[in-house]
């Protein structure tokens, strides 16, 4: 048996035997016997990337695989990249999508997403955190098709990706300029950062598309270089900044 569908699986096994979590407003289980229709055809175009606000947060939401009744893909936000599995059914040219991410991280919770043939570019729903609290709600959400997409180009900073950067590049920047130098690096890939600071930095610039939680293998020798060149200053400006004014 495939690896994948062991993990279907395994997570419907646990929302079986875990029938006190809290669902979707309005849905009653993931079972398909209770749903409107069973699927019998997918259109290609729920397949993809959807991204948009989450709250504070920029989120990508990515369908990665349906199969039959069976919806799988991933959710990017707040530094976190978690899996999510749930059934889709098909009613005229609207799918609903019921999604469960695995409960095993704090932040996790449920899907409801509503996708219409007749605006393939366009996701809407809501989100339901499995434990509530104060920092974490339910959220509703409208995200619009979009892929990431590698660019060099982009950004304040883009020549700390283009080649690799000199002295002069950097010594007169302060803290906060070269951490976002730095950090732009990473920002290209398609990083999500934890650090709000820096999730507002970049989450409101059209090119960024949180993508991926992990980027130490994506980055270039010359990126891989400037990065270590780049935080030698950021240490300098922080053990001698008072000292010159910076």
């Amino acid at each position: 048996m495939k690896l994948t569908n062991l993990f279907a699986l395994a997570i419907l096994g646990i929302l079986a035997a875990c029938g006190n979590e809290p669902k979707p407003p309005g849905d009653s289980s993931l079972n398909p016997s209770t749903q409107d229709a069973a699927l019998t055809g997918t259109s290609p175009g729920i397949l993809g990337s959807f991204v948009g606000d989450f709250g504070t947060n920029k989120i990508t939401l990515l369908i990665t695989k349906v199969l039959k009744d069976t919806i799988e893909g991933r959710s990017v936000v707040g530094g976190n990249d978690r899996p999510f599995i749930g059934l889709v059914t098909k009613k005229d040219s609207v799918y609903n999508i019921d999604a469960r991410e695995p409960g095993d991280d704090k932040n996790d919770g449920a899907f409801k997403i509503l996708y219409k043939e007749s605006n393939k570019d366009v996701v809407v729903g809501n989100w339901v955190p499995y434990k509530e609290t104060p920092q974490l709600k339910a959220k509703q959400f409208s995200l619009s098709r979009k892929s990431f997409v590698y660019s060099k180009d982009v950004g304040i900073y883009p020549q700390a990706s283009q080649r690799l950067l000199k002295d002069d590049d950097v010594n007169n920047l302060t803290k906060w300029e070269l951490e976002v130098m730095r950090n732009e690096i990473f920002a290209r890939h398609g990083y999500c950062f934890k650090k709000k600071n820096l999730r507002e930095t970049f989450e409101d610039r059209d090119w960024y598309v949180p993508h991926t939680t992990d980027v130490k293998n994506l980055l270039s020798d010359t990126e891989i270089k400037n990065v270590t060149l780049i935080k030698k200053y950021e240490k300098y400006a922080e053990d001698y900044g008072d000292e010159f004014g910076r």
